[in-house]
């Protein structure tokens, strides 16, 4: 790059020509004149003779000249920050690495423009005027192949960031609070627009985040300590990514990748088509074929001080290319899924229980489980990213906590949405707690409806999946009513994302609670039926979070604690134990699946072998080697009945706690497998509130009411912590039992209760 730095360097001067700047009615920066002398004609004699006299030289500067231009094109690079972000400096060093013009707004527009300062300008003009007479010189500028830093209030004005998008890619270097205060006491301030005796600096920096997030396309973490060269190069890795969204495709599980010989093997699959499709037409899983995004130390830092939504959308922009999901989109759907829909305003709070155990509540959502993490967000994914022309009716199964989630997250979509994405909820009729029921009857809506299935989870999920790859039933759907059909369980991809947040933001709130430094590791204990919960675990340890070990903590269905401990899956003689924890009353693991392709180092064959076993022969065993790579992330044990009430009675002895069945479970066999060297993190998955006739069992009450409503008045006498949930107690006031449908544990009579629904509910096509 140098050399051809020179040789052009020498073209210039035997030509006469510099980069130039234009005024005329409207700015606009001309590309360096040497480059289009060699793009547009012929080769200059220089050149010629560098071509002949070194020529393997000659080609590597050329290779190397045409990837970074191509990386910019007629577009420009638009760097947006706080005052002490880095924008010029890292403007500098980007045009430099891109061998383009720099323009800084503050000094080669606005100051040449109104031939004074900004500061003067600013103190001639006031705040206002300032903002307003700086958009004006932005409508009027343009420019094109070039790396341009904004000021910190170009984004205030509308007009003129409008503008400015319209030829570039904006690039945000999202600076902590606290570092940039830190870097602006030193310098002078008095070029920042609105700084005033009663406004202090960080009132500002606050104010104007809403307006960088606004703009932006691309988000760069810019820690504390990072040199502008690092931000340089991470700038430019971000904006290779935003234009390549071949980077970041998906494939199953099951995909033998040796010559992509089938014809799903050989198709790419966006994130987009993983939450429209679910499930993979092999009966595999969809996985990111590179693997999930890391980062640095440095940039979970500068999460620290963050807020539950802000973390989210540093974390999901990463794992949704903005081909998907732009990332002002993304930003506007973490906002309503997470906005007002908790009633608690730190979304998923870490609670210190007792000794180095904390708790982290994941039931402050509007159904009162995890699961409202993934289904508050998930429907508006799956709305943005399917197509317009089709229908869609979206299969789930549930063991218990997803049916509400799911129903109570459809129904908050927009009208015109309901009106084409249509839900049924499948759940054993008699496999859930009365209450997990009555929710499920209470939260149908006129596009989502619950139906009892005579049987268990394991039969709901796997006739689930034998529907999604039944291409004679699905392709009869789609000709006959048009309607696709998609899933939103645990399998559905968009269903895990969501969750790797939470886990992440437990690690770093300890960090910001002093509990440890960052860099300590930590242990998760989580109740397990499914491996979601536990799979999210594991990518949040791969994406860089200090997780030591996860520890999955089943009930008396207790097939994972077996096959961790021992490398073997065996459903043989296994029957389905009706449990006080029924979300983890579960056999077949779904999610296992993406785990075993991870450490098989995306095995297909293998998979699809072990797979294949399970179903035919009713288990399976895992090679040694891939046992070892298992037990280095998962240890695992299981609770008895007895033992989770009386986990549930003691820690409402010792602290006025009241944990609900599943935590009391991962309670239970965290106390036993911990060894108390570092923190560890109980995943509270449910409020207590949902299962209260085996928590009033546990506080030893002798006369239970069957009524559910009766029962949550009675647990709300105790005045314990955390307090009835509000969203559940207002369900049952307003729905009591309602009517549902009921259905044979035989496929036929799925797949007639699903075409039924479809033909009350969309218009028929022909």
């Amino acid at each position: 790059m140098q050399l051809l730095h020179k040789t052009l360097s020498g073209l210039s001067s035997c030509l006469g020509k510099k980069p130039t700047i234009t005024h005329q009615k409207m700015f606009h920066i001309f590309q360096y004149q040497p480059l289009r002398l060699i793009t547009q004609n012929s080769l200059s004699s220089v050149c010629l003779k560098l071509m002949l006299s070194r020529p393997v030289a000659f080609a590597q500067i050329w290779k190397s000249w045409l990837s970074s231009h191509s990386l910019l094109g007629k577009k420009n690079i638009i760097l947006m920050g706080p005052p002490g972000a880095g924008k010029t400096t890292v403007g500098r060093i980007v045009g430099q690495k891109l061998d383009c013009p720099v323009i800084d707004i503050d000094d080669d527009v606005l100051e040449t423009t109104w031939n004074m300062s900004v500061s003067e300008k600013l103190q001639d003009v006031g705040n206002e005027e300032f903002l307003e007479e700086e958009g004006k010189a932005l409508l009027k500028f343009s420019a094109s192949g070039s790396v341009i830093s904004l000021s910190g209030s170009n984004p205030m004005h509308a007009a003129g960031m409008q503008h400015m998008k319209k030829n570039g890619i904006v690039v945000y270097l999202d600076v902590p609070t606290t570092v940039i205060m830190s870097r602006l006491k030193s310098k002078e301030m008095d070029r920042i627009v609105g700084l005033s005796p009663g406004i202090s600096l960080k009132d500002i920096l606050q104010f104007r985040k809403q307006f960088y997030k606004r703009w932006f396309d691309i988000r760069v973490l810019c820690g504390g300590d990072i040199a502008a060269e690092v931000v340089a190069e991470k700038v430019l890795d971000a904006v290779k990514r935003y234009q390549d969204s071949e980077l970041e495709t998906f494939i199953s599980t099951r995909s033998s990748r040796s010559g992509r010989s089938t014809e799903e093997d050989s198709h790419k699959f966006y994130f987009s088509d993983v939450v429209t499709q679910g499930l993979a037409l092999d009966g595999g899983l969809f996985v990111p074929e590179r693997g999930l995004p890391k980062f640095t130390a440095e940039e979970w830092q500068g999460l620290i001080e963050a807020t539950y939504t802000e973390r989210a959308q540093v974390i999901l922009e990463r794992c949704i290319h903005p081909d998907d999901i732009p990332a002002s989109k993304l930003a506007e759907i973490i906002e309503t899924a997470y906005g007002e829909n908790f009633s608690c305003s730190k979304i998923a709070p870490v609670r210190h229980l007792a000794g180095n155990q904390f708790l982290l509540e994941l039931f402050h959502g509007p159904t009162a489980s995890f699961k409202d993490f993934a289904l508050q967000l998930m429907p508006h994914l799956f709305a943005y990213c399917i197509p317009r022309s089709c229908n869609y009716l979206i299969l789930v199964a549930t063991s218990g906590d997803t049916g509400s989630a799911v129903l109570d997250g459809f129904s908050r979509l927009h009208d015109t949405d309901k009106q084409r994405i249509a839900l049924v909820n499948f759940f054993p009729e008699d496999g859930v707690s009365p209450i997990q029921k009555s929710q499920m009857i209470g939260c149908q809506k006129e596009n989502a409806w619950s139906v009892g299935v005579k049987s268990d989870f394991d039969f709901c999920q796997t006739a689930i999946k034998q529907i999604f790859t039944n291409s004679d039933f699905t392709g009869f759907l789609t000709v006959e009513y048009g309607t696709a059909l998609a899933a939103a369980n645990s399998i559905n991809w968009a269903r895990l994302l969501p969750q790797i947040v939470y886990h992440a933001s437990a690690y770093l709130d300890l960090v910001h609670q002093g509990i440890i430094s960052f860099g300590s590791p930590v242990d998760i204990c989580i109740p397990t039926g499914n491996f979601g919960n536990m799979l999210a675990a594991l990518y949040a340890k791969m994406m860089g979070i200090p997780i030591r070990k996860c520890i999955c903590a089943s009930n008396e269905n207790n097939v994972l604690t077996d096959f961790i401990r021992t490398g073997v899956y065996d459903l043989r003689g296994r029957k389905l134990v009706s449990t006080f924890s029924p979300a983890v009353d579960i056999l077949k693991s779904s999610n296992l699946e993406r785990y075993l392709h991870l450490i098989a180092n995306e095995d297909g064959q293998l998979v699809t072998k072990l797979f294949n076993q399970l179903e035919n022969q009713g288990h399976f065993q895992l090679r040694k080697d891939l046992l070892g790579k298992l037990q280095q992330d998962l240890v695992a044990g299981w609770c008895s009945h007895e033992d989770c009430l009386a986990a549930i009675h003691s820690v409402y002895s010792t602290t006025g706690y009241i944990l609900d069945t599943h935590t009391a479970v991962a309670k239970v066999v965290a106390d036993r497998l911990q060894d108390r060297t570092c923190p560890i993190i109980i995943s509270s998955t449910a409020h207590y509130s949902k299962f209260a006739p085996a928590i009033l069992r546990a506080l030893r009450i002798a006369e239970i009411n069957q009524n559910p409503l009766s029962q949550l008045h009675l647990l709300s006498s105790y005045s314990a912590l955390p307090p009835i949930h509000w969203g559940l107690l207002e369900t049952l006031k307003k729905t009591g039992n309602g009517d549902h449908q009921v259905c044979a544990a035989d496929m036929t009579a799925l797949m007639s209760h699903i075409e039924t629904l479809i033909q009350n509910h969309f218009t028929k096509v022909f």
